[in-house]
């Protein structure tokens, strides 16, 4: 019988403000207030803590083979030690055009490694945003 899946990483209801201005590196601080800016001109929606330490915007329900269902983000970022790290849901397969103007990056599955914004295409984050939203509406269900 298939089950709600309670992942770790939740969505609840710290204030994202208060983690962005509790960031000590002063370049992540300002990349990461950046990309808030930015994440929210992309996809129109306010932004939720998921977990400690991710800035989500819009949800989506996924079912695993077994029948299982969970939410979880459609998108977001979080501000790690090494940079930034942008998750663009359902990934970044299909996005090989759009990532040759993006700038110096890392790729994962589903996320997008950045040292800092310095010599990134913003406009180019923007498009993957929204593509990716695009893309993740039309296989999933999504709150969006």
């Amino acid at each position: 019988m298939a089950k709600k899946i309670e992942l770790k990483t939740k969505k609840n209801s710290a204030s994202v403000s208060a983690f962005l201005n509790g960031i000590e590196n002063d370049q992540l601080r300002k990349d990461s207030k950046a990309l808030l800016k930015l994440f929210k001109e992309a996809t129109g929606m306010k932004p939720k803590m998921w977990g400690d330490s991710i800035v989500g915007f819009g949800e989506y329900t996924y079912y695993r083979a077994n029948g299982d269902e969970g939410q979880f983000m459609a998108t977001g970022f979080s501000p790690r030690k090494s940079g930034p790290t942008l998750y663009i849901l359902p990934g970044y397969q299909n996005y090989d055009t759009l990532l040759k103007s993006l700038g110096p990056h890392k790729l994962g599955k589903s996320c997008l490694y950045l040292k800092n914004l310095e010599n990134i295409n913003l406009e180019t984050v923007k498009k993957l945003i929204r593509m990716g939203l695009k893309d993740l509406k039309k296989s999933h269900e999504t709150d969006f």
